[in-house]
């Protein structure tokens, strides 16, 4: 299983930046998918978390109500929308998968990791 991520970049505060996660090698099995991210010298974080159904979606209280994870799994991908972006959403964001349907938001619950994008949000 490889997961690649794309759409990261520089944008102005307030901007919008979608972020894409492919997933080749797809097992069946895989449950939740989410995001992380990561900024310098920082712990990396949790950011969005999907079902494999995409019924329920879980946010960190940082960035709920601006960005919106979301997936198709007839293309093997999932997305985060990213919406009134603010520098301290500047980091490298990390697409994740896990096998598990409980993850606990928890970096170590999930098994596979892309190679991160960077986002860069200027004031």
């Amino acid at each position: 299983v490889q997961l690649q991520a794309s759409g990261g970049g520089l944008v102005q505060a307030g901007g919008s930046l979608r972020l894409s996660c492919a997933v080749s090698g797809w097992p069946t099995s895989i449950y939740a998918m989410g995001w992380f991210r990561q900024a310098p010298g920082k712990d990396r974080e949790f950011v969005a978390e999907i079902s494999r159904s995409g019924g329920d979606k879980y946010y960190a209280d940082s960035v709920k109500g601006r960005f919106t994870i979301s997936r198709d799994n007839a293309k093997n991908t999932q997305y985060l929308q990213m919406n009134s972006l603010k520098p301290e959403d500047t980091a490298v964001y990390y697409c994740a998968a896990s096998y598990r349907r409980y993850t606990d938001y928890d970096p170590s619950s999930y098994d596979f990791w892309g190679q991160g994008t960077q986002v860069t949000v200027s004031s």
